[in-house]
């Protein structure tokens, strides 16, 4: 990951830096399961660059931004380039302390105290992702402003204090305006180094399909790297829903081709049925019909 870091132009000291982490900071406790492999690459220059700096400061950082934004794979290449193994934390509406830290259970006929993901995050020296951080409620993540801040302990009551790991850092995601989310309060939001996510350039997009489908024509990448933009431009003018706009429904959908399915019925398996409503899937059609011809089959689109 560190030469894919120098192809995309990163600084080199700031490359060196993180190599002197990995080196100071050891995997330990038969961990190194959980250093994420990732299937698909972050790409941003610039991106890249805020979360390296602000995660070498020692600061955990929030991912904002809307959807097919690439917050979870940056999450993934965050950690995996930093060589830290990753906790994953769904958050929604019923979480609660104990799912975070842990919880009392029976083992060998006494009680014990089970850990929660930030605890062995915490211990462990771990990049914790906390996933869609503006679903939980706000007062159930009230636990962890210690962790977050300056004090960086977990509390736990009945048993003790930890302190974390200093090679621990926090990776919040958050979408906007999707159902059940939240604004974040104040306080927690001031323990985060905030990155407004860009949408995906369309030269970036291409890169990551060529790199995912290496047989793939150009003149192919260029149309479904232009039906995404097209896809996403009429949701920004609110001509149809972001459901559409689904790069892992493209990606999946041009597996789905190279396997031998006709590309118009792939599409409309990865895209166009995302959306329940029978008018926008008819817009939805529509924008596919201007890139993507009928009938398409697999012979045309891929070079063997």
């Amino acid at each position: 990951m560190l030469e894919f870091l120098r192809k995309e132009g990163i600084k080199e000291s700031l490359i060196n830096e993180i190599e002197k982490f990995r080196k100071f900071y050891k995997v330990e406790g038969g961990l190194e399961y959980r250093i994420p492999q990732p299937k698909y690459d972050y790409y941003g220059n610039e991106v890249w660059e805020q979360a390296i700096t602000a995660l070498l400061c020692g600061e955990n950082i929030l991912l904002v931004g809307s959807k097919a934004t690439g917050k979870n794979v940056l999450s993934e290449n965050i950690a995996n380039v930093f060589g830290r193994p990753k906790w994953d934390i769904s958050l929604h509406v019923n979480t609660d302390s104990s799912t975070l830290i842990g919880t009392d259970t029976f083992e060998n006929g006494q009680v014990v105290f089970r850990h929660g993901p930030i605890y062995e995050c915490a211990k462990w020296g771990g990049f914790g992702v906390l996933d869609e951080i503006n679903m939980a409620k706000n007062d159930s993540l009230a636990v962890l402003h210690a962790t977050l801040d300056y004090r960086r302990i977990i509390d736990v009551p009945g048993y003790d204090k930890i302190r974390l790991d200093d090679a621990v850092r926090f990776i919040g995601t958050m979408n906007y305006g999707y159902a059940g989310t939240r604004e974040l309060n104040e306080a927690l939001t001031s323990r985060f180094m905030v990155i407004d996510m860009p949408s995906i350039s369309t030269g970036n997009l291409k890169k990551l399909l060529i790199r995912e489908f290496d047989n793939i024509k150009e003149e192919y990448i260029d149309q479904f790297a232009g039906l995404f933009q097209d896809l996403k431009h009429k949701s920004e003018n609110s001509e149809i829903s972001t459901k559409s706009v689904d790069l892992r429904g493209l990606i999946g959908a041009i597996h789905l081709m190279d396997r031998g399915l006709e590309a118009n019925k792939a599409l409309e398996m990865g895209i166009t049925n995302k959306s329940f409503d029978d008018f926008e899937r008819k817009l939805i059609e529509d924008v596919i019909r201007l890139r993507i011809p009928d009938k398409l089959e697999r012979k045309e689109i891929f070079t063997n």
